[in-house]
């Protein structure tokens, strides 16, 4: 018989379920953008479409270790979601702007 997760975390110690606490929210602050996409209902399908590539174009972005900035904003940016960098110094998190959205001359966005 399952039991419910109340009643467990109740059994653990004060330092166990704090612990426990901060690994959830690490998980849930980073995770792989195959994870993100799925945790948005999204499909692979379905992003593709609205990124105008293939589904199997979407997998290989979803596998890579190493892809260009600006292929990873459309990623975020067709889920919704907005991309920013930043740099994390014991002194505090630097936004970085250099990456911010880039125009042509005919004001089309290039990233």
């Amino acid at each position: 018989m399952a039991k419910h997760i109340s009643k467990l975390r109740a059994k653990m110690s004060p330092e166990a379920r704090e612990k426990a606490k901060a690994k959830t929210e690490s998980m849930l602050k980073a995770m792989p953008l195959a994870e993100l996409r799925q945790a948005l209902e999204l499909s692979q399908k379905t992003l593709a479409e609205s990124l105008d590539i293939t589904q199997a174009s979407v997998s290989k972005i979803e596998q890579r270790t190493d892809m260009y900035i600006s292929t990873l904003r459309r990623y975020i940016e067709a889920m919704g979601g907005e991309l920013t960098i930043k740099a994390h110094f014991p002194e505090g998190d630097i936004e970085i702007s250099q990456f911010e959205s880039l125009h042509n001359s005919h004001g089309q966005a290039l990233l």
